[in-house]
């Protein structure tokens, strides 16, 4: 992704003429700060990481390829000899950040952009003829490690077959001719006028990404724009409107009204409408923002407590002629409490008794960073609201708890000890080793446990970081048993770095470093670092490992062992795991839910696997054929709704109330993993109490409450 200003007109001379019809994109320039922040960045990188990396031209190989890879994964946009210009540059980045030269990755950026120009305009074009389904032409959906096209000709091959395989998606979705060529149409103008939006901003970061992952997987740079987005995801809250906005055909559209917030106090905004303008304060000019970029829009929204924003409404559903309305709102605290920890109660069948499992789903380990330091005493923090939980659930006596961590990526250390804690009272939690070989004990220093009965960890390939911390204390302590499928594996610590106060920065200009710092261990010594924490009893689960999780980064620090703790194992799970296996395997073996989820995790994994689809319809109609077949037999044995079937509409290509019917449908769907967490846990109650032995028949499905 480097190359000098003096290739583009050699590489970029082999365009379609199709592109001539289109303007070409903006040619985009790197800023002085973003050269010095790149060399900051460089500078203290090299330095102080956990395992520093010299910035030399080892580094800028991995840079280069990195970049590459984040503009064009799929190989469907650059031809191998745009790439060959590019590696001819490729170990030089290192010399250019020194001497704060950015044109490298800027050059590409822009051939980038034009690359999207040409490759859309042809997809356009290509919908102006008809196709004929009825050969045997294939398409691959893995080029991740295929060759780039060798020609402009190879690449018009390449997308013909891709416009091919959109156009029979719709086609089989029961889309008409002129329906599909009107979507796939308007598809194809968005992606392009993408490229129009990019701004400088839009390159450095994804420039920055690329150095900074070549470090290691978990060293990030935050441009002002991702550094607001990381610190809103800690705190989960904002000062805002209270409206979840949307992109639909260059609209910003709102999506979701949030409860209590300003939006839908005021009565006067609905789900649907399109804010077509933006003005700040009771009297300041409104903006028209009909096209702008949606992150641009939001950040116009955003502001002080307190504040008034002003909305130039097209109503939904209104023509764009209709009336517009304007809306005069102030800007409050808003909690996005979607985030925030929530529980249900499952009551489960276990012999002739019913338990009740707590479920309490924590999606991040968050905490208000600011708030805590300014001494407010509600700041918001993931332990505090899970004791609050867990007390309820006290209240409505339930015999165990369990805690829902799929998915979680992480988030606060402190609040991942502090959750430990809740459970295990005082102790060790974490070891934690810096750069310099020393190791520290983090410990809770809770002085009993606020809920000390039975309870378990539910996780998957998406748990990681304090969510693996969390699951592998409860685990070393006996304190629970864990559930489901391996985890992500990141057993390492980041800190966030400020530039600008780093160098004495009055203005912002510089951004932020989130830089890896230390290494996470087990209070058993182990490291969850690569190899994650490994469940008591294993569930399925749909991630690949190859392109998810530890394993999947090439740079990834290897798993160690330092010594244990000194912490005293306090729970009997080891001993009752035999006894829930067997009962685990004898419940799923006769449940046809469990068997479906099963049998759709191995099409899955086999369909990945081939990494091609046919083009021809009979053959294509024949998979539907059979794959509906299942969904009739899954709803007549559930008594439950025919799921919907793939419509080949990509998101913002539905109407916005079958999107959002949509996405209901799936967060209502049975949750089949959760339902057997659940019995497990109620199996663990029983096995404790004396009721339960391992011959005993096993509990039966969780009902929701």
């Amino acid at each position: 992704m480097r190359i000098a200003y003096v290739f583009l007109g050699a590489f970029l001379a082999i365009v379609q003429s199709a592109s001539a019809e289109v303007a070409s994109p903006p040619v985009l320039a790197p800023l002085e700060r973003q050269a010095e922040a790149a060399q900051l960045s460089a500078q203290f990188l090299s330095r102080y990481s956990y395992k520093p990396v010299p910035l030399d031209d080892a580094l800028s190989a991995r840079v280069m390829d990195g970049f590459i890879k984040s503009l064009d994964p799929d190989r469907m946009l650059f031809l191998q000899a745009d790439i060959d210009k590019f590696m001819a540059e490729r170990s030089e980045i290192d010399d250019a950040i020194e001497r704060k030269d950015l044109k490298i990755p800027f050059a590409i950026f822009n051939a980038y952009e034009q690359r999207v120009v040409d490759r859309m305009t042809y997809a356009r074009s290509l919908l102006k003829q008809d196709f004929d389904f009825s050969g045997q032409d294939n398409y691959s959906v893995l080029r991740e490690k295929a060759p780039w096209p060798q020609s402009q000709a190879e690449s018009d091959e390449l997308w013909r077959k891709r416009v091919k395989s959109d156009w029979l998606r719709l086609k089989l979705g029961g889309k008409a001719d002129a329906a599909i060529r009107e979507t796939l149409d308007k598809r194809y103008e968005n992606t392009l006028e993408r490229a129009y939006k990019f701004k400088s901003d839009d390159v450095f970061q994804s420039f920055m990404d690329a150095y900074s992952n070549a470090i290691d997987p978990h060293t990030d740079y935050f441009g002002a724009a991702a550094s607001a987005d990381f610190d809103v995801s800690m705190k989960l809250s904002l000062f805002g409107i209270g409206a979840v906005l949307q992109e639909r055909d260059d609209y910003t559209t709102i999506r979701e009204l949030v409860p209590g917030g300003p939006a839908e106090l005021s009565g006067k905004l609905a789900v649907g409408d399109r804010i077509t303008g933006v003005g700040q304060g009771k009297s300041g000019p409104i903006k028209e923002v009909v096209g702008t970029r949606l992150d641009e829009v939001v950040q116009m929204i955003r502001g002080k407590k307190g504040s008034v924003v002003r909305l130039d409404i097209l109503p939904a559903d209104a023509g764009a002629d209709a009336t517009h309305r304007v809306v005069s709102l102030v800007r409050d605290k808003i909690s996005l409490e979607k985030q925030a920890a929530r529980k249900t109660v499952q009551t489960v069948k276990v012999g002739d008794a019913e338990r009740k499992i707590g479920i309490i789903t924590l999606p991040v380990f968050y905490e208000d960073f600011e708030a805590k330091g300014k001494g407010d005493k509600d700041y918001k923090s993931a332990s505090r609201d899970v004791a609050k939980l867990l007390g309820e659930l006290k209240d409505e006596k339930v015999d165990s708890v369990l805690m829902d961590l799929r998915n979680n990526g992480g988030g606060s250390l402190d609040e991942a000890i502090d959750l430990t804690g809740l459970f295990i009272g005082k102790g060790p939690v974490v070891q934690q080793r810096r750069s310099d070989g020393k190791t520290e004990v983090k410990s809770s220093d809770l002085a009993e446990p606020v809920w000390s009965g039975p309870m378990g960890v539910l996780i998957n390939r998406g748990s990681a970081s304090a969510s693996e911390i969390f699951a592998a204390a409860i685990q070393d302590y006996g304190r629970g048993v864990i559930v489901g499928e391996g985890s992500f594996g990141k057993g390492t610590v980041q800190t966030v770095v400020d530039l600008d106060q780093m160098v004495h920065n009055s203005k912002p200009e510089y951004g932020e470093l989130k830089v890896t710092i230390a290494q996470f261990f087990r209070v058993n010594g182990g490291t969850t670092q690569l190899r994650g924490v490994t469940p008591d009893i294993s569930l399925p689960g749909l991630s690949d490992p190859t392109s998810f999780g530890e394993t999947s980064y090439d740079n990834a620090l290897p798993w160690a062992e330092i010594k244990p703790a000194k912490y005293a194992p306090e729970g009997n799970v080891t001993a009752l795991l035999p006894a829930l296996q067997s009962r685990h395997d004898a419940r799923v073996k006769g449940d046809p839910d469990f068997q479906r989820l099963v049998k759709d995790i191995a099409d899955l994994k086999a369909q990945r696997e081939k990494g091609i689809v046919s083009l021809n319809e009979a053959e294509r109609r024949k998979e539907a054929a059979a794959r509906e077949k299942r969904f009739k037999d899954r709803a007549q044995a559930s008594d439950g709704d025919n799921p919907a079937g793939d419509d080949g509409l990509e998101a913002g290509e539905r109407s916005l109330t079958a999107d959002i019917a949509l996405e209901n449908a799936r967060k209502n769907a049975k949750d089949v993993l959760l339902d057997e967490a659940a019995a497990i846990l109620a199996d663990e109650v029983g096995l404790q109490d004396g009721v339960l032995n391992a011959a005993t028949k096993p509990s039966g499905q969780a009902d929701g409450k």
